[in-house]
């Protein structure tokens, strides 16, 4: 059996690396070929080319690369034509993977997209497209699972990726927590300050994330702060950061620690943080965290009219009954920061002034109030052991092995015309 993979971004090399090993362990036999990454290679995926060197995004920085994204698409078609895989599977990616699918459903092969793009956030009119390329859908979310289900598209929930590497990092993280990091407890509360891990979004959000820091210290004088950057670049930003708010922070008990964020979640008492995809390690440790977003005024009134999701946080996509409804369009950025939705566990301000003191507020509650943080922890444990669970991979695995089997998979009304006929899709004006 032979297995074509894609992926197109680092988070997707790592994701496609899982299922390979998954697929290996469940056929020895099968065969792994594909565009990827390092970690795919890694786990017995034979490369067609280094598909993550392009992990680009804007639409300029995609016109620029657009002829190597071209190449890329032949490679692998050429692949589809020397020895046909039994299914091609895409990672996210959905700009230059739209093209990709094209080319395998044109050839007859199945088409099976593991960490889908999320359309029901963001361009839903996608799914007409998504319904022609895409033969099954591997959703890694239960409303993502229903919504894609309601579209027409057969999907199979396999859970979220990102719980794989925690389960697999649990063993690691009491080590991790007791190598110097700062002991928390009632008498110190700790609370961790996640600045993102994209250069942009550190520049954003960072003055935000520190004033609301000073603000809270000035009400819970014994707090700790302690900002975990992705990495040492980030780190010097925030250093830089703090030197220039140094009035503001006098007397602050702030340490700044690089890459240890996932170590030093259980000694927490509640974080501030970027929304992304930490939100589900602050999920799985149990550490209630308001969620900051800065943009600006225009980017603000843009995804209102594209943004389906209630929400920007996953945690709190998961933790609503209809995380999914009608655009709330804008035709100007709002006066002032609206107060967080009180539905979420996580309060979140996507906002364009700076939300420093409404932040601070949560955060002190929570330090001050005992049952108020509790009463949060207790809902994110509700959801955590409902989602937070291992074996994304290893079910995903099974479901690939299954189509490329040809075993029946779940039926799909079509609607009287039946599938539209495979056409190619337009060219992607954003590639990650």
């Amino acid at each position: 059996m032979r297995v074509f993979l894609s992926a197109g971004e680092p988070s997707g090399d790592h994701h496609a690396a899982a299922l390979v090993r998954s697929l290996r362990a469940a056929r020895p036999d099968v065969e792994c070929v594909g565009l990827g990454g390092p970690c795919m290679e890694a786990a017995g995926c034979r490369l067609i080319a280094d598909l993550t060197e392009l992990a680009v995004m804007w639409f300029l920085r995609v016109l620029l690369q657009l002829h190597r994204f071209v190449d890329m698409a032949r490679r692998a078609e050429r692949s589809f034509l020397d020895a046909r895989p039994d299914v091609c599977v895409l990672v996210d990616f959905p700009g230059f993977h739209w093209w990709l699918a094209w080319r395998a459903r044109r050839h007859g092969i199945p088409v099976v997209f593991y960490c889908p793009p999320q359309i029901w956030a963001w361009g839903s009119w996608r799914i007409a497209k998504m319904r022609r390329l895409v033969d099954h859908v591997l959703s890694a979310l239960p409303f993502e699972h229903d919504w894609f289900r309601a579209q027409g598209m057969a999907s199979t929930l396999v859970g979220h990726p990102f719980f794989d590497e925690l389960v697999n990092a649990a063993s690691t993280a009491p080590a991790a927590a007791a190598t110097g990091g700062p002991a928390g407890g009632p008498d110190r509360p700790v609370v961790l300050l996640l600045p993102g891990s994209r250069g942009q979004e550190v520049e954003a959000n960072l003055d935000s994330i520190l004033r609301a820091a000073a603000a809270v210290a000035r009400r819970v004088p014994h707090a700790r702060f302690v900002a975990c950057p992705l990495h040492e670049r980030h780190a010097a930003r925030v250093r830089e950061a703090v030197a220039a708010h140094a009035s503001e922070l006098d007397g602050v008990a702030l340490e700044i620690q690089a890459g240890r964020t996932r170590g030093l979640m259980p000694g927490a008492a509640c974080a501030i943080a970027v929304s992304g995809s930490v939100s589900l390690e602050l999920l799985a440790a149990r550490v209630p965290t308001v969620i900051v977003y800065r943009i600006g005024g225009i980017a603000h009134v843009v995804q209102s009219w594209f943004r389906h999701a209630r929400f920007i946080t996953l945690v709190n996509l998961l933790a609503v009954r209809d995380p999914v409804g009608p655009l709330v369009r804008r035709w100007r950025p709002p006066a002032r920061v609206a107060p967080a939705d009180p539905a979420a566990i996580f309060p979140e301000y996507l906002c364009v002034q700076d939300p420093a003191e409404l932040v601070a507020g949560h955060v002190v509650e929570w330090l001050a109030k005992p049952a108020a943080r509790a009463a949060v922890v207790a809902r994110l444990d509700a959801v955590a052991r409902e989602v937070a669970q291992g074996g994304s991979a290893d079910r995903a695995a099974a479901a690939v092995l299954a189509i490329a089997s040809g075993r029946p998979r779940q039926s799909v009304a079509r609607g009287p015309a039946g599938r539209p006929a495979v056409s190619p899709p337009r060219p992607a004006a954003h590639a990650a």
